[in-house]
């Protein structure tokens, strides 16, 4: 009996310290794995989970040093580490009761590339949709400066710490799933600055702004309606406020980047008054979850599109796109006005919009100089006679429609009836006139849901469409 109680004791005491063995385990959310890239020169946080109250210590190859810090009473536990200027390979070892060796980690730039279709769109295309020049694009791909994950489509009513996912490295048949807006983003600015890159691609196709806000940052949009969390989950749609933001923006937030690129506001057309709050709102309130400062965010202006007879003109959404990014700081917008299709809303010309994101960082980020990275912006209207002057701002060199007939203009009187206008380069800007419009009070530019846009400036970047008027139609 003796011997049967001794063996039941052992057995019980070698379960505990199983269990206990099992807690000590230190674990890594999925931002977090082999051939990641970490934000260079800066303090990056990385994160985990062990037994409560234990001592975590990470060690970093790029020089030699060790970090330690205490798991809070539920096992969470957060170390910022010194990362050095941009090179690579590196190892990070993480260890507490057991060891976890991240290998091939690179440092550089990284940024998170967001939004709905068009940021989700792989550069193999989507069905029938394709990606011009894509397969040579994809064939050439191979570069071992660049990284890629992507987070998977997930929704939930409340923050979630981690998702299922890894970094994978730039090969062909890593890059023809990933995101082509956020391949080409990447690929101009490892070229554009010979430093490794890492990119983040969190997007869904079809999804509103409002799912990717968290609830605080709600404070100054009161029209949203916040989900009840105690809803059905199992019905829980991805257009829901806050739901994409816990799931998808949630786990990496806090994760050392440089930026973020947001591609998205087709879903919003109809609410354009409003979506020109939330674009800044939504910046703001991811700064305020990363908590490193005002880090940059570049978007792409939606493309031109025939939405058909029903809802809002889609150039008032693409107007307030164009307000919003002189809202706040590090914020600016890519116009994509002459690549739209008339019958798919996913242009196939997506490196215009990765290059047009990367000359925005380039530039206001990286401080690059001697080339554009913004489109010609309306400056000035002169009213002479029955003729209109425009001059343009981000138009040094001047500007060009190469070759073109300028077509997208329109003016229109008192009677705010617009008739199309014939338009004239000249050597300070544009002078336009309607022999319908005696007297014109007016001015549209591509102010339609499909316009293939015919102005730029000479650098090519196309202007966005604009209008001098506040009228409500």
């Amino acid at each position: 009996m003796k011997q049967y109680i001794s063996k039941i004791s052992a057995l019980i005491l070698m379960l505990l310290v199983s269990q206990a063995l099992i807690r000590a385990e230190v674990k890594l959310p999925s931002i977090f794995t082999d051939n990641m890239v970490i934000q260079q020169q800066t303090e990056a946080a990385i994160w985990g989970t062990a037994t409560a109250n234990s001592t975590v210590k990470i060690s970093t190859s790029w020089n030699r040093k060790s970090y330690t810090s205490k798991a809070d009473a539920t096992g969470r536990w957060k170390i910022k580490v010194s990362t050095p200027v941009a090179g690579g390979p590196y190892t990070i070892t993480v260890t507490q009761g057991n060891t976890i060796v991240l290998k091939n980690v690179l440092v550089g730039e990284v940024w998170v590339c967001s939004g709905q279709s068009n940021m989700e769109m792989p550069m193999k295309g989507f069905r029938n949709q394709p990606i011009t020049g894509s397969n040579e694009f994809i064939a050439t791909s191979s570069n071992p400066q660049i990284r890629m994950i992507t987070v998977p489509k997930v929704t939930s009513l409340t923050p979630l710490d981690d998702f299922e996912g890894s970094w994978k490295p730039c090969e062909p048949e890593n890059v023809s799933q990933f995101s082509a807006t956020a391949y080409f983003f990447g690929l101009l600015l490892n070229q554009a600055l010979d430093v490794p890159v890492g990119l983040i691609n969190t997007s869904w196709g079809g999804t509103r702004i409002e799912p990717w806000i968290s609830e605080s940052g709600f404070g100054d949009f009161d029209w949203v309606q916040l989900p009840d969390k105690t809803a059905n989950t199992e019905k829980l749609s991805q257009q829901t406020p806050t739901v994409l933001y816990n799931a998808m923006i949630n786990p990496i937030a806090g994760y050392g980047i440089r930026g973020a690129i947001w591609y998205q506001g087709e879903s919003n057309r109809n609410e354009y008054a409003r979506y020109e709050k939330l674009m800044p709102g939504l910046a703001l309130n991811w700064r305020a979850m990363w908590g490193i400062g005002e880090f940059p965010m570049y978007y792409v202006q939606i493309a031109p599109y025939d939405y058909g007879s029903t809802g809002a003109n889609s150039a008032f959404l693409r107007e307030a796109q164009l307000k919003a990014s002189t809202a706040i700081p590090n914020f600016g917008m890519a116009c994509i006005m002459d690549t739209g299709e008339k019958d798919c809303i996913h242009p196939a010309n997506k490196k215009a919009a990765g290059d047009r994101l990367a000359y925005l960082a380039l530039v206001k980020t990286y401080g690059k100089k001697g080339f554009a990275c913004e489109g010609p912006v309306l400056k000035e209207m002169i009213i002479d006679g029955n003729q209109v002057k425009l001059t343009f701002d981000n138009a040094a060199n001047g500007i060009t429609s190469f070759g073109k007939e300028l077509s997208c203009f329109e003016v229109a009187g008192a009677n705010k009836r617009f008739y199309p206008a014939q338009a004239f380069i000249t050597g300070t800007g544009i002078t336009l006139f309607s022999p319908t419009v005696n007297q014109p009070v007016a001015v549209r530019y591509a102010f339609k849901d499909f316009v293939i846009g015919d102005l730029f400036n000479t650098e090519g970047i196309p202007a966005s469409s604009f209008r001098t008027d506040e009228w409500e139609e």
